[in-house]
């Protein structure tokens, strides 16, 4: 089991990542991690670039919002209504990752959502959630709405919003948003290529399920999801800009 000072290194990570690949909003967006054997979460504080977290500096907050460690720091509200649904919905949701990232939200506004144009789609096909928008999601009502949606599925389309993944580990939650952005980005350039002209191949639905399987279920030589790449992205990040660990 991960210490609460190690999750806190591989949040902070996690959050640098989600910068270096250009996947932040700003202030915005938000990233949590449950301490284990607690009911309590990791979140940043409401205010910094994500290129700024460090491992020090997260507010630890309980299901119902409350700083559990003195703080002077404030939390995003639609930040605590989304990651408070999903820590109390499921259990097993080490990590919640939310993003506005451009292509993933373009796809959220797709009524069509994520299609299997490219093996990167195929692990996402029948295992994700929809939301439909509400607003800024800062309604203490719309949590019993997320946790619905999510259901049993590691990935929520937030319609006309963003995308959200969780993950038992930071590495799982943070590649499902990584390829997630890479499955729609490719999809957005196919499509606009078939607006030019060009036709779209989709291939036969039996092997879309086919792929899905395989990467859901780990089979072969699949390790858990992020567990491979996760030390080149911490060698990455200490080339760059190690202050995350502090």
């Amino acid at each position: 089991m991960t210490d609460e000072a190690e999750l806190r290194v591989q949040l902070a990570a996690c959050y640098r990542l989600v910068a270096h690949f250009g996947l932040d909003d700003l202030i915005y967006n938000h990233i949590s991690a449950r301490i284990p054997g607690t009911e309590h979460f990791l979140i940043n504080p409401y205010g910094l670039l994500f290129s700024e977290v460090t491992a020090s500096c997260f507010v630890t907050i309980d299901l119902d919002g409350n700083a559990v460690v003195p703080t002077p720091h404030e939390v995003n509200r639609a930040g605590f209504v989304i990651h408070s649904a999903i820590h109390s919905g499921r259990p097993d949701a080490a990590c919640v990752l939310h993003t506005h990232s451009e292509a993933a939200t373009a796809i959220s506004a797709l009524e069509e959502g994520l299609l299997p144009l490219s093996q990167f789609a195929m692990r996402f096909q029948g295992a994700m959630g929809r939301h439909e928008y509400e607003g800024v999601a800062i309604e203490l009502g719309e949590r019993e709405r997320l946790i619905a949606n999510i259901g049993t599925h590691d990935v929520l389309l937030l319609r006309n919003h963003g995308v959200l993944t969780v993950g038992r580990t930071i590495p799982a939650a943070f590649i499902l948003m990584y390829y997630f952005e890479k499955a729609a980005r490719v999809q957005l350039l196919a499509q606009a290529a078939a607006a030019s002209g060009a036709h779209l191949h989709l291939p036969q639905p039996a092997v879309s399920e086919h792929a899905a399987r395989q990467f859901n279920e780990r089979q072969g030589d699949i390790l858990a999801a992020g567990e491979r790449e996760w030390p080149a992205f911490i060698r990455l990040l200490d080339r760059i800009d190690p202050t995350f660990r502090t």
